[in-house]
């Protein structure tokens, strides 16, 4: 494999809830479905299809993906094949999910001060990629199973291949391939967001894996697409 794209899915209607209870400093997210089950908004969908002219308009297009099993990235994917040539094989892999926050679940920064703030305390000494919730998954924890998805996917009988699945997995999957640390990743997850329908580019010179374009939206200013930025899960302690 010569390249490597990853994919945010599009806005989904729980980027939308999470954004606008943080900004109410809301303590809950309202939603109704569980996080697998979360669509894409009407926005989302729109970002999703302005994917095809990134996926299929250069000299190379992907010959193999792989999704995230949750309803958001699978929605990204269909969409943005609607008009396009077919990848010649899709797979779908639960290593890909996003994170589990067990129970910080659909809580806001404010929710978990309130109701949780023994894990505000945790998060603060542990730091943001070995702090676990109770039920849930820490940064390190997401980046084992991101090892584990590398060693099969890049093997892969394909000259490009594309990932569609969500922002940390996104921020893991470019810390393992160009070998940052803790400290590297932090700083760089701190600075940069993974925008909703984005495309972030890696490749393989032969020796090692380098960060060719990241979180590019040029195919939704293009086409007129709206581009929107939820940096996804935020801090346990509020500002």
């Amino acid at each position: 494999m010569e390249e490597l794209w990853l994919v945010r899915h599009g806005e989904s209607v729980g980027n939308v809830a999470a954004t606008a209870a943080e900004a109410a400093r809301a303590e809950m997210i309202e939603l109704a479905s569980r996080d697998a089950d979360v669509p894409l908004s009407e926005t989302g969908a729109e970002q999703a299809r302005a994917l095809s002219a990134a996926l299929h308009g250069g000299a190379i297009s992907p010959q193999v993906a792989w999704l995230s099993p949750y309803l958001r990235a699978q929605q990204t994917f269909a969409l943005s094949m609607e008009d396009a040539p077919a990848v010649e094989q899709v797979l779908t892999d639960e290593r890909l999910r996003d994170r589990e926050l067990g129970i910080l679940d659909l809580l806001t920064r404010w929710g978990v001060a309130a109701r949780h703030p023994e894990e505000a305390v945790r998060r603060a000494r542990l730091g943001k990629y070995y702090h676990r919730p109770p039920g849930g998954e820490s940064w390190a924890d997401v980046a084992l199973r991101l090892r584990s998805f590398l060693h099969d996917a890049l093997h892969a009988d394909a000259r490009v291949g594309l990932v569609v699945a969500h922002d940390a997995v996104v921020m893991l999957l470019i810390a393992l391939l160009t070998g940052m640390d803790e400290k590297r990743l932090m700083e760089f997850a701190s600075a940069n967001t993974v925008l909703n329908a984005s495309v972030t580019r890696l490749r393989f010179d032969g020796e090692q894996w380098r960060l060719i374009d990241f979180s590019d939206v040029s195919h939704l200013e293009q086409l007129g697409a709206a581009v929107t930025v939820h940096p996804g899960s935020p801090d346990v302690r509020p500002e």
